[in-house]
C-alpha cells in the first residue's frame, strides 16, 4: 500500500491548530496516516501540543444578528456569510442579515440550533416577508446582486416560558443566545444577558455543555485517554497515570461546563454561583437550560 501523502498544507492547518513544530506535525501526519484529528491527539499524547485550537475552522466573512421580540421569550441569531469584509459590511447586507434573523426568531418551526449550508433543507421555508420565495431565493439573489457566494450558514432560536438572554459582540462577529428558566423578570432577563455574554467571551475556555450532564461522553473519554498517555510518557506508572488523570478530567469539568466556570466579570465567583444569588435575590428557581454560541468561522 502506498504511503499516504502528507502535503504542506496539512502541515500547515495542524501547526495553526495546536502550536506544534513543523517537524513534530509532520511526523504526527505520517503517524496517523494523514488523519488531522488522530494526530492532533498523538501530538497532546506526547505534550507536544496542549490542545486544539479550534477545530473546523472555516474562512468565511458576513454578518452573525440576534433577533429578541419585545417580551425576551423569544430570541434568534444567524450566520450569513460571504466572500469578503467589504460585502461583509455592505448597508443592505446588514440589513438582509437583520431581516434574516427577524423570519428566524418568528418562525416557530425553529428550536434550538439548525444547520443550514449550501443545500439545507431549511432554505426550502417560504420568506417571511414574500411566501412566494423561499429563504434559498432571498440567499441566492444576494449572491447574485453582491457576485459573492453567499450561504445562510446556521440559525437557532429559543422559546421559553422563562426568558432568553442575548449577546452581539459589536462587530457582528459573533454571537450569543442563552434560555433561562423559572422567571422572566428583570433579575431572569440580566442573568440571561451575562450568561450570553460570558459565553461569547470563551473564558477560560468555550463552554462545551451547561453542566457535566451535558458533556458528551466520547468527549470525556477521548480527555481521558490522552490524559493517561501524557502522564505514562512523562514516567508515571499505569496505575498512578489513572489515578492523576480522574483529577484533571474533575478540573476539565470546572473548565468546560458553563455552571463551573468563573464568571468573566468576577472570576471570584462561579456562573454557578451567579445563578445561585440571581434565584434568590428573585425570589424564583432561575436556571440556565442551554445555550448556543455562534463564532465567525468556527462550527
Amino acid at each position: 500500500m502506498a504511503a499516504t501523502q502528507i502535503t504542506a498544507k496539512d502541515v500547515a492547518e495542524l501547526r495553526a491548530r495546536t502550536g506544534a513544530g513543523m517537524m513534530d506535525c509532520k511526523k504526527a501526519l505520517e503517524e496517523a496516516g494523514g488523519d488531522l484529528d488522530a494526530a492532533i491527539d498523538l501530538l497532546r499524547k506526547r505534550g507536544i501540543a496542549k490542545a486544539d485550537k479550534r477545530a473546523d475552522r472555516a474562512a468565511s466573512e458576513g454578518q452573525i444578528v440576534t433577533w429578541t421580540s419585545p417580551d425576551g421569550s423569544v430570541a434568534a441569531m444567524i450566520e450569513l456569510n460571504c466572500e469578503t469584509d467589504f460585502v461583509g459590511r455592505n448597508d443592505e447586507f446588514v440589513a438582509l442579515s437583520k431581516e434574516m434573523a427577524a423570519h428566524v426568531g418568528q418562525d416557530a418551526a425553529v428550536d434550538g440550533l439548525v444547520t443550514v449550508g449550501a443545500d439545507g433543507a431549511y432554505l426550502a421555508t417560504p420568506w417571511s416577508a414574500d411566501k412566494s420565495r423561499t429563504v434559498g431565493d432571498v440567499v441566492k439573489a444576494a449572491s447574485a446582486k453582491t457576485g459573492e457566494k453567499v450561504e445562510l450558514r446556521r440559525v437557532a432560536r429559543f422559546a421559553s416560558k422563562g426568558t432568553v438572554g442575548s449577546y452581539l459582540h459589536f462587530n457582528g462577529k459573533a454571537a450569543v443566545i442563552a434560555e433561562i428558566t423559572g422567571g422572566s423578570g428583570e433579575v431572569a432577563k440580566q442573568l440571561g444577558k451575562h450568561v450570553a455574554e460570558h459565553v461569547a467571551a470563551g473564558v477560560p475556555s468555550v463552554a462545551v455543555a451547561v453542566d457535566k450532564d451535558g458533556v458528551p461522553a466520547e468527549f470525556i473519554e477521548r480527555e481521558r485517554a490522552i490524559f493517561v498517555a501524557q502522564a505514562v510518557e512523562s514516567g508515571k506508572p499505569e496505575a498512578i497515570a489513572q489515578k492523576m488523570t480522574e483529577g484533571r478530567i474533575a478540573k476539565l469539568y470546572s473548565e468546560i461546563t458553563l455552571l463551573g466556570q468563573p464568571w468573566v466579570r468576577d472570576d471570584k465567583q462561579t456562573i454557578g454561583e451567579l445563578v445561585k444569588a440571581s434565584a434568590k435575590e428573585a425570589g424564583e428557581p432561575l436556571a440556565v437550560k442551554r445555550f448556543v454560541r455562534f463564532k465567525m468561522g468556527e462550527s
